[in-house]
């Protein structure tokens, strides 16, 4: 039995040592990219469920904090969601008094949406939850490494923008 053992073991380790000896390619940056987006959905969703909030309602508070006021397509572009899915989200924010929606005084069809206080209330408390996550990934990183980070992440999103 133990000579069965120490073949098997013996031969994991030999075959674990010539993946070793081979020089691995890096991952492709898109990958990296795709992985580290993955990762970021799940710790900010996690970070942010504490709070009563989704990850889509935490973007869609920020972005009507950042633009004063949207509609409801103009909510959904800046939330990266279909203008299906911000519907829905708006309409749980609206019975949550985080949102308020009034009728646009220049177009008739359109419905403008406005953080409410305690919307306001919500989104900054969210924002203290994503910016521990970010400190985290950030973690062994000096400020000029990730301002370079973020420069050259404008730059591709930029670049995709303008195919």
């Amino acid at each position: 039995m133990n000579d069965k053992v120490s073949t098997k073991t013996t031969s994991v380790g030999a075959a674990r040592a010539s993946v070793r000896g081979r020089k691995a390619a890096a991952p492709r940056l898109t990958y990296l990219i795709g992985r580290l987006e993955r990762l970021l959905r799940r710790e900010l969703s996690a970070a942010l469920a504490p709070l009563g909030l989704t990850l889509s309602q935490f973007t869609a508070l920020s972005v009507l904090d950042r633009r004063g006021e949207a509609s409801n397509a103009q909510l959904a572009e800046g939330s990266f969601i279909t203008p299906q899915s911000a519907n829905e989200v708006i309409s749980v924010m609206v019975s949550r008094n985080w949102i308020s929606r009034e009728p646009d005084p220049n177009h008739g069809r359109i419905v403008v949406l406005r953080l409410t206080g305690e919307g306001r209330d919500v989104m900054r408390q969210g924002m203290k939850a994503v910016q521990a996550v970010e400190e985290r990934m950030l973690n062994g990183m000096d400020a000029q490494s990730a301002s370079a980070a973020r420069v050259n992440l404008e730059l591709f999103v930029r670049n995709l923008r303008q195919s």
